[in-house]
C-alpha cells in the first residue's frame, strides 16, 4: 500500500482571501514505512509574507522570490502523489490550499477519497488532551527538537512517525502476517485488526538442528528430573 505523509506552509489560513502556498513535503510511505523517497518543493507565493506566518515557518518573501511558481511544479507534485493517498494532520486545512493551487492552473484537484486526516483518527484514539503532531510525538516518544520552526518536510516526516505509531509501531504485526493482510489494519480509530488469521503451516518442515546424540542426552536428563516436566501436557 503506497501512502504520501504530506504537509504544507503557506502566507496565512485561508486561500479565499488571497493567502497562498509556499511549501509542500511528501514522504513517501509503502505499508506504513518511509522507503526513503520525498517530495520537497519551495513555491513563490507572487504576494508579501504575513509577519505572523513569517513567525510560524520562517519563510521570507525574498527567500521565495527566486522560487518556481506552482504552476512550474504542478506536474512534479502530481507525479509524486500519483494515485497514493494523502495521510495529512489536519487534512481540510492543507488540501484547501493545494486544491485552490491546482485550479489556478488548471489541473485535476485530488479528491476527499485519496486523503485520509490523522488529525480525525487522533482525536477518535485520544479523547482527552490535546492531538497537535507535537502532542502526539510527545505520546509516542518521537523526537521533535527540530521543529524550531514548522516546515512541511520536517513535518511530513514527523508525521510518518506518527502515522506508523498510530498504526501498532515498526513491529505492528510481529512477521506473523502477510502484507495483504497486514494492510487491512483498520485506520479508523481501533486498535484492533478487521480479522485474525491462523499461523501458517511450512509446506516442507525445517531439518531438524539437534544430533541424535544430543536428543539422546535431553532425554536421559529429562527422565532424571523428580517432578513431570510442565511443558510436558502442552505436547500431550
Amino acid at each position: 500500500m503506497r501512502e504520501i505523509s504530506f504537509d504544507t506552509e503557506t502566507t496565512g489560513l485561508n486561500p479565499l482571501d488571497g493567502d497562498r502556498l509556499v511549501e509542500i513535503g511528501g514522504v513517501e510511505l509503502i505499508n506504513f514505512i518511509p522507503t526513503g523517497r520525498v517530495c520537497h518543493l519551495y513555491v513563490n507565493p507572487q504576494r508579501d509574507m504575513p509577519e505572523e506566518a513569517f513567525r510560524i515557518h520562517g519563510l521570507s518573501a525574498e527567500f521565495l522570490s527566486d522560487k518556481p511558481v506552482f504552476t512550474d511544479v504542478a506536474d512534479e507534485f502530481l507525479d509524486f502523489v500519483g494515485d497514493a493517498r494523502l495521510v495529512i494532520h489536519n487534512a481540510p486545512f492543507d488540501m484547501g490550499f493545494i486544491n485552490m493551487e491546482l485550479g489556478r492552473c488548471n489541473k485535476p484537484k485530488i479528491p476527499n477519497t485519496q486523503v485520509l486526516d490523522t488529525l480525525k483518527l487522533a482525536r477518535r484514539k485520544f479523547t482527552t488532551g490535546s492531538v497537535s503532531l507535537d502532542a502526539l510525538c510527545s505520546r509516542y516518544g518521537i523526537d521533535n527538537s527540530k521543529r524550531v520552526y514548522h516546515g512541511a518536510l520536517l513535518d511530513a516526516e514527523l508525521l510518518a512517525e506518527v502515522y506508523l505509531e498510530m498504526n501498532g509501531g515498526k513491529q505492528k504485526n510481529l512477521g506473523l502476517m502477510p502484507d495483504d493482510e497486514a494492510n487491512e489494519l483498520d485506520t479508523t480509530g481501533s486498535d484492533e485488526p478487521k480479522k485474525r488469521i491462523a499461523a501458517q503451516q511450512r509446506p516442507v518442515p525445517l531439518s531438524p538442528t539437534l544430533s541424535e546424540e544430543e536428543i539422546e542426552a535431553h532425554a536421559k536428563f529429562i527422565a532424571g528430573m523428580k517432578a513431570d516436566p510442565a511443558w510436558n501436557k502442552y505436547l500431550k
